[in-house]
């Protein structure tokens, strides 16, 4: 599955209608964020993450997602498994971000909460 660009909204729905989910905060003139997107996009229709959700949010639009991060910086990544955050951070290189997915695929894709 793409890459779905949301906001607080639509992170809020989605976190809770799949199993999992991986979000990426962005910001604009971020240059770490941009160097991570193509990571991301490709891990997004990988095969080996069919049930993971991609999200994607600006932070500089998403108040709630801004709050969240806190004092991080973008690119902050954030991990939910049946709608409860299990996993964040401000994630530099590729490895963080697949180290993050496979830390996420412990996640049940069914049961209770």
């Amino acid at each position: 599955m793409k890459v779905i660009d949301t906001n607080d909204e639509g992170l809020r729905t989605l976190i809770h209608d799949y199993p999992r989910v991986l979000a990426k905060f962005t910001s604009e003139n971020c240059p770490v964020c941009d160097l991570l997107a193509p990571a991301f996009e490709k891990y997004s229709v990988e095969s080996a993450y069919q049930n993971t959700v991609f999200l994607r949010l600006d932070v500089d639009e998403n108040p709630v997602a801004r709050k969240l991060m806190d004092t991080q910086i973008a690119p902050f990544f954030v991990a939910y498994c049946r709608g409860r955050l299990t996993e964040c951070d401000t994630l530099r290189t590729e490895a963080g971000v697949e180290q993050m997915l496979h830390n996420l695929q412990t996640c049940p894709e069914s049961g209770g909460q």
